[in-house]
C-alpha cells in the first residue's frame, strides 16, 4: 500500500510491529478475507498497545482516513462472528 500507517512516538518497535501486524489483517479482512481466530489475536495484541478506547477510535479513524478500510467495521464483524468463521468485507 501506499500510505503511512497511523503510530505514536510514545511506542516501542515491538509495539509498532504490533499495530502495523493489526492493520495489515484489516487489509487483509477486505482484500482476500481472514480468519476470525486470526484476526481476533491481532486485535488482542493491538488493544495491549491501544488499550484505551478514545485512542483506539483516533488510530482506527487515521488508519480509515488514509487507507479507505474501516478497522472498526471488521472488528464488528469479527466480534460478531463464530468462531471458526472467516471475515471478508
Amino acid at each position: 500500500m501506499e500510505y503511512s500507517y497511523p503510530i505514536s512516538i510514545d511506542w516501542s518497535t515491538d509495539e509498532i510491529i504490533i499495530v502495523i501486524q493489526f492493520f495489515e489483517a484489516i487489509e487483509k479482512v477486505y482484500e482476500k478475507g481472514v480468519q476470525r481466530a486470526v484476526l481476533m489475536e491481532k486485535y488482542r495484541k493491538f488493544k495491549l498497545v491501544v488499550p484505551s478506547i478514545g485512542e483506539e477510535k483516533k488510530v482506527f479513524r487515521e488508519f480509515e482516513d488514509v487507507s479507505g478500510y474501516s478497522a472498526y467495521h471488521a472488528v464488528k464483524k469479527m466480534k460478531d462472528a463464530s468462531d471458526k468463521d472467516f471475515i471478508q468485507l
